[in-house]
């Protein structure tokens, strides 16, 4: 099993949704885990809304740290950083980094957007690892 590891700080919003595309789409073969340098106590409630409205329900999702287990044999996704000081490519080295800016604090139109865009990413992902499997 080739796992497919999804970070950003809080894992809140960016990597859950990576995550929860990745699931939907994903290979045969392949896990998808996400998580944060400094996890939230929850998922952001407008990214909650915004998956919900496409049919991915991730309400019982909890942000998690990001360990050395995970980092073990994974690929990894940085979706961003917020917070320079905690950004998981600080800690981690052959990293994708897709420098998608933080839903926390935006409208439901913007996270819509974001949403959308980490869709397509996802999507290019899978084909580049079927492409290489």
């Amino acid at each position: 099993m080739k796992k497919i590891l999804f970070v950003c700080v809080e894992n809140a919003g960016r990597s859950q949704m990576a995550e929860a595309f990745f699931r939907k789409y994903m290979p045969r073969g392949f896990e998808a885990i996400s998580a944060g340098t400094k996890p939230s106590t929850q998922v952001n409630p407008i990214v909650l809304q915004a998956m919900k409205e496409i049919g991915i329900d991730i309400e019982n999702k909890m942000p998690q740290s990001l360990s050395h287990e995970m980092l073990d044999n994974s690929i990894a996704v940085n979706m961003g950083c917020m917070d320079k000081e905690s950004c998981p490519t600080l800690f981690m080295k052959d990293i994708l980094d897709w420098q998608i800016l933080d839903p926390k604090g935006k409208p439901i139109e913007e996270v819509r957007k974001i949403r959308d865009q980490i869709k397509i990413k996802i999507i290019i992902l899978i084909k580049l690892l079927e492409e290489n499997a």
